[in-house]
């Protein structure tokens, strides 16, 4: 877990940031309602249509979070927490019905950060809500990169093989990577070894 974690690039929200639950922010972090850090824009779309609406809600949940005054914001909170989750599982089955491997480190990302805010909403509950826009603030920074990377890479492979998000079909199997992908991307060609490495894209 740790190993994971010091993979990831430095803006993802991690454990440290939440780390004592009973603590005070400190100075400089994010405790109170603010407008979206993040806006959809045309640099966020991948040109496929089921990623693209599904992120676009995301970063319109996250938005909400934001600007949630303290009475609304663990609601909100939590209705972007379960958006992730399906969100995640989502990709997650495209990349393992594709050729990804289950440890590859776009379905590892996945993993630790939907870990990270479960443990943020834990927190809500027990009264902290800082650690929440904490937590959101740093989704605006770590979201476009995680898109413009290992998101763009797997649109990228599912266009490749010819994957129909709503079937599940491929209609180019022969495309299909003859060992499992696991890197961070379609794009990257990196294979499944005797020790997978955890990429830092």
């Amino acid at each position: 877990m740790a190993d994971t974690l010091s993979a990831m690039p430095e803006n993802t929200p991690t454990q440290r940031e939440t780390a004592h639950p009973a603590a005070q922010p400190e100075p400089g972090r994010h405790d109170r309602p603010v407008a979206p850090g993040l806006i959809w824009s045309d640099a966020l779309n991948l040109s496929l249509p089921v990623m693209d609406r599904t992120h676009e809600e995301f970063v319109e949940l996250l938005g909400q979070v934001q600007q949630a005054e303290d009475a609304d914001l663990l609601w909100r909170w939590q209705e972007l927490v379960a958006h992730t989750q399906a969100h995640f599982d989502q990709e997650d089955r495209w990349m393992l019905a594709t050729g990804f491997a289950p440890g590859s480190c776009h379905i590892t990302q996945h993993a630790v950060v939907l870990k990270v805010l479960k443990e943020g909403l834990e927190q809500g509950h027990q009264g902290q809500l800082w650690p929440i826009r904490q937590m959101a603030h740093e989704l605006t920074l770590w979201f476009p990169h995680h898109a413009q990377t290992m998101d763009a890479g797997l649109a990228l492979h599912l266009k490749s093989v010819g994957h129909d998000a709503g079937t599940g079909a491929v209609s180019r199997p022969e495309a299909l990577p003859q060992e499992m992908i696991s890197g961070c991307g379609g794009a990257c060609g990196d294979r499944v070894t005797d020790e997978p490495a955890v990429d830092a894209h």
